[in-house]
């Protein structure tokens, strides 16, 4: 099988070099600095207990890369919609495109027999650009669950977590998504295939709803966030707007909201991605992540007032800062 990684950043070169390292036809797509470093002296990882350099093949244009039987997808949400149309010259007639965005992925309601099916989420598909160029049937699901980060040009540098759960959108466990599971953990990786990721991504959502927008606004990290009172009655507000709205929309929650904020102490001292983000001056992936579950509120009639003020001031933030976030 041949491998393509859209969006070689921290995520897709790590990835990427775990994939190369163990022999699999990988090609990773990236640009800049980063991507002339790798060119020159491959992709590095340094991790706890690993400190080796792969050597997978690179290109700065879709066009030169051919046609790929798997397709990841490793930009953010925003970073999606111009990048979309440029796909075409890598989908062959049964080419698998993996999307690994936070939030509300763009397909989440082209298969869902609930009652916003078909439904296009303008927050995170605006005008049809993503789910015109990406066919319904062509997509497999999944969520990230470890943390890299470019530590210098051609360097990512893994600090925790070896997961990435995959999904088919209807839940079945097809022939497609077990090679690409199979693939993923000969490399290294756990690679859990279920047929409930629809509800893991409302978990998910759960915490980073609530937990992103406010470490953006207030610099803190989890630990700090949950020690404070104030902060902890507005977490668990924005929470329960959510759980509210997963009912609405038939979808089960696997946790409560007291294990989820139980769970988010744990982590302790961590940074969200989005406060990151913020720190690095990159755009915030405040539409998918917050944007988008207000968008479905609003399509099934809920106000979600607490999720709204913490999405308007910081999305004003983000506009202040010159981080803005995605254009709604």
């Amino acid at each position: 099988m041949k491998f393509l990684i859209v969006g070689a950043g921290a995520v897709g070169a790590y990835m990427g070099a775990l994939m190369a390292r163990a022999g699999y036809d990988v090609t990773l797509h990236a640009r800049g600095p980063h991507l002339k470093a790798m060119q020159e002296k491959g992709v590095r990882v340094i991790s706890a207990d690993d400190d080796f350099v792969a050597r997978p093949r690179l290109v700065a244009d879709l066009k030169d890369a051919g046609l790929m039987d798997v397709v990841f997808l490793c930009v953010k949400a925003h970073g999606l919609p111009p990048l979309a149309g440029q796909l075409a010259p890598v989908l062959g007639p049964e080419t698998a495109v993996v999307s690994t965005q936070n939030g509300i992925p763009w397909w989440y309601f082209q298969s869902e027999s609930g009652p916003l099916a078909g439904t296009r989420l303008e927050r995170v598909d605006p005008g049809g650009a993503v789910s015109t160029a990406i066919e319904a049937r062509r997509v497999v699901g999944s969520l990230i669950y470890f943390s890299t980060e470019i530590s210098e040009p051609g360097v990512v540098k893994h600090n925790e977590g070896n997961r990435i759960s995959l999904g088919e959108p209807d839940g079945s466990r097809s022939e497609r998504i077990r090679k690409i599971a199979d693939a993923l953990i000969a490399s290294g990786l756990r690679a859990p295939v279920t047929a409930h990721l629809r509800n893991e991504i409302w978990v998910k959502i759960l915490g980073n709803v609530a937990f992103n927008p406010i470490s953006a606004l207030t610099g803190a990290t989890l630990a700090q966030m949950l020690s404070n009172p104030d902060t902890t009655s507005l977490i668990r507000n924005i929470m329960q707007e959510t759980e509210q709205l997963t009912e609405k929309l038939g979808v089960k929650m696997q946790v409560s909201i007291e294990q989820r904020m139980a769970g988010a102490a744990k982590v302790g001292e961590h940074k969200t991605s989005m406060l990151q983000d913020l720190e690095a001056g990159r755009p915030l992936e405040l539409e998918a992540i917050v944007g988008a579950v207000l968008e479905v509120g609003e399509r099934v009639g809920m106000a979600m007032p607490h999720t709204r003020s913490v999405y308007a001031c910081a999305k004003l933030l983000a506009e202040r800062r010159g981080a803005g976030a995605q254009k709604s």
